[in-house]
């Protein structure tokens, strides 16, 4: 029951910490704003305070002289007033825009540092509505909400000064009914931040799933799931909309209970006020002035009831914000890693690596292998064998559970992390597009990189062909994820992308997969010229399209079976040997190259002994 209380503590301690953070960064635009807020609030205090010798002595002693003076100075202090708050209105909504720009990029830059498995377990449209939704709330801590707060309090204390110099007693009655109200909203305050977290997560879910049903539009309607979707949806909304209703109720309760307070106030001052006038202990004028005042105090109130919902519901966003900021990034140790440069030759090591993505459940057990720099090393297997697991941890985006990966002889694992993935080019099977021109995303992996040499690696991979019967050419938009091109187009596009790259290391998977023969043939060619003298890593189930690999690696369950040249691993006649005779038996028609003879092999009388030296089962 204690670990409760607690924890709420640690996180109002921690959300306030983070708030005085963002205070303090924003401090010299606050301090004017608060200058500035003083200056609105005194000028504001000058017409209820003429009212008194307004009454008493324009009119009751009929003193018209000082008419005048009164209007002057009424008229110059609403002029201030009302230049003041068009100054802080544009003061504090810049800062509290610059504020909210800043905090998105921060988060944006953190949540793109973060490890590829949380992206795995994370909707993006969670992670959007994180940077986007939950940023806008610290308005109210360096916009107009927290100095509005702040002058009203200091308003409020003027007005209390003034109200005790008139009627000490009806004052004290006053705080006694104010002190009852304030701890009413501290209470309800205490309520409804919660509710507001809960909020912005289920705000955040359903987002997300918006977000997926729009991204797979096509998978939506071929399977007539439309009606589906509408209630996911429908019941995620009506998860909101209840939230909401509970907000808008205590709001509302806040705002009925200040309705109440101000009444009993009013109540208060027509019993006690009424009587010190008959009493001759307060004037007419001195009256009108208390209600004024009264008013002074009352309406900073009004204003908590509105201001403090929205604190709170900045602090609730600052919660969500901190536990996103507090995960730990990939890149966390970098600065005492070791950082490569400009010499990195590309040899790449496996020792005795393990891996897991469940506990217990190896993926990858005890994989050991050499990559010489320069050579292509080819993984085969069947589905869920662990190849694009063991492509995962080259590209560094999982870490071994066991063993060691060594880059050039140095474990991955010291390295700087942004250094190594500058020299890596990758062309996935999922070939992912940025919805703008074919130009802009070949160039995404080199921004810097001209028009011609744009060009010129599109030629490499085959662009041409199709590029050039597009009106606008290499300037076509390609749309989200490039659903404006054929699969084989979007995969050219990819190859264009990495041959830009000119990495050292060069990771392909499947990256032929969307072609046709011919298509395949020509790119082939391209990427035989972009292998040499890089490291590549070729996953591919064609297997003819690796027959030139200096070694292939046969993975089953997690472990390397066989490993040779295909050659060797023909002669062999083990696991890859099948895997290639039942694809010739049922594609041979489009797998086999124009001039190659693709007979298999007869197999020998008896299957040369594998041994650590040589080819062979592991």
């Amino acid at each position: 029951m204690s670990e409760q209380p607690a924890k709420r503590r640690t996180d109002w301690a921690s959300a306030w910490q983070e708030a005085r953070a963002i205070v303090w960064r924003h401090r010299g635009y606050l301090a004017v704003g608060l200058a500035v807020m003083l200056v609105n609030r005194l000028a504001g205090l000058v017409l209820p305070a003429t009212s008194k010798y307004l009454i008493d002595d324009v009119v009751g002693k009929h003193q018209a002289q000082l008419l005048v003076p009164l209007a002057l100075a009424a008229g110059a202090a609403t002029l201030v007033q009302a230049a003041s708050s068009f100054a802080l209105s544009q003061l504090l909504g810049v800062t509290a825009q610059r504020a909210i720009t800043e905090m998105r990029r921060e988060v944006e830059a953190h949540v793109m540092r973060l490890p590829v498995q949380y992206f795995d377990s994370t909707k993006s449209g969670v992670l959007i509505s994180r940077i986007m939704t939950d940023a806008e709330g610290i308005r109210n801590l360096v916009g107009t909400g927290l100095v509005q707060l702040v002058g009203g309090l200091v308003t409020a204390g003027i007005a209390l000064f003034v109200l005790f110099y008139l009627n000490w007693r009806l004052t004290t009655a006053t705080i006694l009914i104010l002190g009852v109200f304030g701890g009413l909203m501290a209470t309800a305050f205490t309520k409804l931040r919660p509710i507001f977290r809960d909020r912005g997560r289920i705000n955040a879910e359903v987002t997300g799933r918006l977000g997926e049903s729009l991204g797979g539009v096509r998978v939506v309607k071929a399977y007539v799931a439309e009606r589906g979707e509408k209630l996911v949806f429908a019941r995620g909304v009506n998860r909101l909309f209840r939230n909401i209703a509970r907000t808008v109720t205590g709001v509302s309760a806040l705002g009925a209970a200040t309705t109440v307070i101000v009444g009993g106030i009013g109540v208060l001052m027509i019993v006690v006020g009424g009587r010190a006038i008959v009493a001759g202990q307060m004037t007419l004028g001195g009256f009108v002035m208390y209600v004024f005042f009264v008013g002074l105090v009352a309406a900073p109130l009004v204003q908590i009831a509105s201001i403090g919902t929205q604190i709170s519901e900045a602090f609730a966003g600052l919660d969500r914000i901190r536990e996103l900021r507090r995960m730990a990034t990939e890149d966390a140790d970098d600065a005492s890693k070791l950082a490569l440069g400009d010499g990195l030759e590309g040899a790449i090591g496996f020792e005795d690596v393990r891996f897991a993505y469940n506990p217990g459940v190896d993926v990858l057990k005890g994989v050991s292998f050499r990559a010489p720099a320069g050579s292509t090393t080819a993984l085969v297997g069947s589905s869920g064998s662990g190849k694009s697991t063991l492509i995962s941890l080259v590209m560094a985006f999982n870490r071994p559970g066991a063993g060691r990966i060594l880059v050039d002889g140095h474990d991955l694992a010291g390295l700087k992390l942004r250094d190594y993935r500058a020299n890596l080019g990758v062309v996935l099977q999922d070939n992912f597009l940025f919805d703008g021109s074919i130009a802009e995303n070949i160039g995404f992996s080199r921004p810097h990189a001209t028009r011609e040499e744009i060009l010129g690696v599109a030629r490499i991979a085959h662009c041409d062909e199709f590029v050039s019967q597009m009106e606008k050419g290499y300037d076509t938009v390609v749309g989200e994820r490039g659903v404006k091109l054929s699969g084989g187009q979007r995969q050219r596009v990819a190859i264009a992308r990495a041959i830009l790259a000119d990495p050292r290391i060069l990771i392909l998977d499947e990256a032929t997969s969307s072609l046709d023969s011919e298509s395949e043939a020509l790119i082939q060619d391209g990427l035989k010229n972009l292998r040499q003298g890089r490291t590549t890593f070729v996953i591919a189930h064609r297997l003819s399209t690796i027959r030139s690999a200096d070694q292939i690696l046969v993975l089953e369950g997690g472990e390397i079976v066989e490993r040779g040249t295909h050659g060797e691993l023909l002669r062999l006649g083990g696991r890859y040997r099948q895997l290639h005779d039942k694809q010739y038996r049922f594609e041979a028609d489009r797998f086999i190259n124009p001039g190659e003879d693709f007979t298999p092999e007869p197999e020998p009388a008896v299957a040369p002994r594998a041994d650590a030296a040589g080819p062979g089962r592991l």
